[in-house]
């Protein structure tokens, strides 16, 4: 006799979902609420996490509300998480998914060389792009964690859902600082996940493929034609299903790492990346 395929477990838990006002985030939070889970959507743009946030529950039925939050301010986090348990309860999950780069940090070429610019490579980065960047992806997950974990400790009971990148595992030319604060996502995931080990607390992470966002559009498409640019012809020739992705398929991979169904799986880092990770070119 087949047994029973164990529920996911999902409907009536609390995530919070840290740049909840962005297509991915907000497409990640639209997932879960499906599943039932009220979602607290976070943003820097009060209006667009509301607005996020409505169009949820109108969807689903499930309440969703949306906070002003900044991601690297505790103080900002901590208001935003006592408006949360008094108005959807305690947290369950947290999404980090805020993060970004910054134009200072990227360099104008790929490999330098003899004649080029100095300040079009490495020598023309800005430290405050630097700073930025690696605040805004690494702090930016860690201070969240700091204050909406507290809540799973309490519980006994949680799911952590980190964003890192396929820059974490071999870093793209141009841009430095997204590489390594990506990479410092997947350590941390692995050192945050056995450190929660017995806490009834997971801590994992996606590493999504190519998505065109606002962030690096500039760098893959052509502005006049919208062709691709050299770099994302680069990046189909690297990619063997031959296309970016969608913010939605990063949705199965969310559900399954917070559910029931992954209940021994943490510390681990999951590429969603149509094979781009599997391949070498050759």
């Amino acid at each position: 006799m087949t047994a029973a395929i164990k529920d996911l477990n999902l409907k009536g838990k609390v995530a919070v979902v840290t740049g909840g006002g962005g297509v991915i985030c907000s497409t990640m939070a639209r997932a879960l609420a499906a599943h039932g889970v009220k979602t607290a959507i976070l943003d820097l743009n009060l209006e667009a996490a509301q607005k996020v946030a409505a169009e949820i529950k109108a969807e689903s039925g499930v309440e969703s509300l949306g906070f002003s939050a900044n991601v690297l301010d505790r103080a900002s986090l901590e208001a935003a998480k006592k408006d949360i348990n008094q108005k959807l309860g305690k947290i369950d999950y947290l999404v980090n998914g805020a993060g970004g780069n910054a134009a200072s940090a990227t360099s104008k070429v790929e490999k330098m060389k003899d004649g080029d610019a100095l300040e079009d490579t490495f020598f023309g980065l800005q430290l405050e792009g630097f700073d930025k960047t690696f605040d805004l992806n690494f702090k930016g997950t860690l201070l969240p964690t700091l204050v909406f974990a507290a809540d799973m400790v309490e519980n006994k009971f949680g799911g952590i859902v980190n964003i890192s990148s396929m820059n974490s595992y071999r870093p793209l030319t141009r841009i430095p600082a997204y590489s390594a604060s990506k990479a410092a996502i997947n350590n941390f995931t692995q050192w945050l996940a056995v450190h929660f080990a017995n806490t009834g607390i997971r801590v994992n992470a996606i590493a999504p493929g190519f998505l065109l966002t606002n962030q690096n559009r500039f760098l893959l498409v052509d502005e006049k034609t919208g062709a691709s640019t050299p770099r994302g012809q680069k990046i189909m020739n690297g990619t063997p299903m031959e296309r970016y992705g969608t913010p939605e398929e990063l949705s199965g991979t969310l559900l399954y790492l917070l559910s029931d169904w992954a209940e021994f799986i943490t510390g681990v880092v999951i590429p969603v990346d149509g094979g781009f990770s599997a391949y070498s070119g050759v």
